[in-house]
């Protein structure tokens, strides 16, 4: 029998026999440790020799709730004994019905119709399938362009990486894309000397004009990652740009399509971001939270003038004809509606926002660390950015991997905290309480000085 101390390593070197995971140079495993996880509990992840990790980054962003939540966990198990798929075309059941009336509750106005998917990327090909067939429905088979943000994330599917912007994703992958139309960022880090949040939405606003009076005309949509622009570096901007952007696409006729995959269910203060700035875009794309992090499930919602434009005779040729073999999945849905009755029943946001006070608190002293060029806060998600030279934000070299670093050393202290690159970011569940905050801030404090050590 394998004894304890060498259970990680059997299970490591089992899983690098056959399996190659995502986001991964999978070399790096011949010295950077694989941990196997092997059970779960509220905010902590236990591996397979006892040692403990706080979830610093909700495993992917996934997880609301906990680890192993029991109420979600309940739900699953009695819809398992009920009734654990069938095919959603002809069919329905309960639980898809009842999660699309509360999701339309519950999203901002006029988001009437819910078109399941499985995980976030393909919420994204859904919605710029729709988008795009929309138009060629109403006879403007001319516009096949969408106007993305630079810096942009939106997942890694040849149509959600057409709409991205990160080098890194997209780069090797570009002969196969889309060529997206991007817009400045209205990142406030990238703001001049003296310039507000709201002042750099203002000005990124007239640049989107441009762009909008030359490339309407061909435009489908524009889609952003409202407020935070997450797998990008953690970029944060200021609500007015998202009204300001409803109101340039109602005045060009184009669509809005609002990625609120990684940043909904409460992540940036409000269940949903669009909320901060009183605007329904005409597509929201929901995933990750919306099972509490338990099993993969998407939704796009989007309105009754869109559901319309495909309402036809079927010889038309206008019924959307994009499916998932487990679109709708009775399982997903049901966790998500357990994860939707947490957040009925419990103060979750009032909580959030406790914590998220508590967090900035603790944050606040890295403002003067000579290596961070800033510390940036949406609700609950926070993010350092760790640079070679503060006064001119001289970033490190990519190759030095200082957040690897961070990485390492915060296994070495109970706690996953994953960068993006040289950005150290914050995104616990809602369930971490704040000597749990107070020890995710402690390791990274000192990951940070063991990272920029030369």
């Amino acid at each position: 029998m394998t004894n304890l101390i060498d259970r990680n390593a059997a299970l490591a070197a089992r899983d690098l026999k056959h399996i190659w995971h995502p986001c991964t140079q999978m070399r790096d495993h011949e010295t950077i440790p694989l941990v196997p996880i092997v059970r779960g509990e509220g905010a902590w992840l236990h591996d397979a020799e006892g040692r403990r990790y706080l979830d610093g980054i909700s495993s992917w962003w996934t997880n609301l709730f906990g680890h192993a939540n029991p109420r979600i966990a309940a739900a699953l198990a009695e819809q398992a004994r009920t009734l654990e798929h069938v095919i959603f075309a002809g069919f329905t059941h309960p639980p898809a019905i009842e999660l699309a009336e509360q999701l339309v509750r519950l999203t901002p106005p006029g988001l009437d119709k819910v078109f399941f998917a499985d995980n976030g990327s393909a919420a994204i090909e859904v919605a710029l399938k729709m988008s795009f067939h929309y138009w060629l429905n109403q006879g403007h088979g001319e516009k096949t362009r969408f106007i993305a943000l630079t810096g942009s994330y939106h997942g890694e599917t040849l149509g959600a990486l057409s709409v991205s912007d990160v080098a890194l994703y997209r780069k090797t992958y570009a002969p196969l894309l889309l060529t997206p139309i991007l817009a400045p960022s209205p990142d406030a880090y990238e703001g001049e000397p003296g310039e507000t949040p709201a002042q750099v939405a203002a000005r990124r606003l007239v640049e989107l004009r441009a762009l909008l009076e030359r490339h309407a005309h061909e435009t489908c949509a524009v889609i952003v990652e409202p407020l935070v622009q997450c797998a990008g570096g953690m970029r944060m901007y200021h609500p007015d740009y998202l009204a300001g952007l409803r109101r340039l696409c109602d005045e060009f006729a184009v669509h809005f399509i609002a990625d609120e995959i990684a940043v909904g269910f409460g992540r940036t203060g409000t269940l949903f971001a669009c909320e901060q700035a009183n605007v329904s875009p005409d597509f929201m794309c929901l995933s990750k939270g919306l099972t509490g992090g338990t099993l993969p499930l998407s939704a796009v919602l989007t309105t009754n003038a869109m559901y319309e434009a495909f309402y036809a005779e079927y010889n038309s040729g206008k019924a959307f004809l994009h499916s998932h073999s487990y679109t709708g999945n009775p399982l997903a849905c049901s966790a998500a509606l357990a994860t939707l009755a947490i957040f009925r029943d419990e103060p979750v946001l009032e909580r959030n926002r406790a914590l998220a006070a508590h967090l900035a608190r603790r944050l606040e002293a890295l403002r003067d660390h000579p290596h961070v060029a800033e510390v940036r806060q949406t609700g609950m998600i926070a993010a350092v950015e760790l640079v070679a030279d503060k006064a001119t934000r001289r970033p490190w070299p990519a190759a030095e991997r200082r957040g690897l670093r961070v990485y390492l050393h915060g296994l070495q202290h109970e706690a996953l905290l994953r960068p993006l690159g040289n950005v150290i970011y914050f995104m616990p569940p809602y369930v971490v309480n704040e000597a749990e905050i107070d020890h995710l801030v402690e390791v990274a404090t000192a990951g940070i000085a063991h990272a920029v050590a030369d």
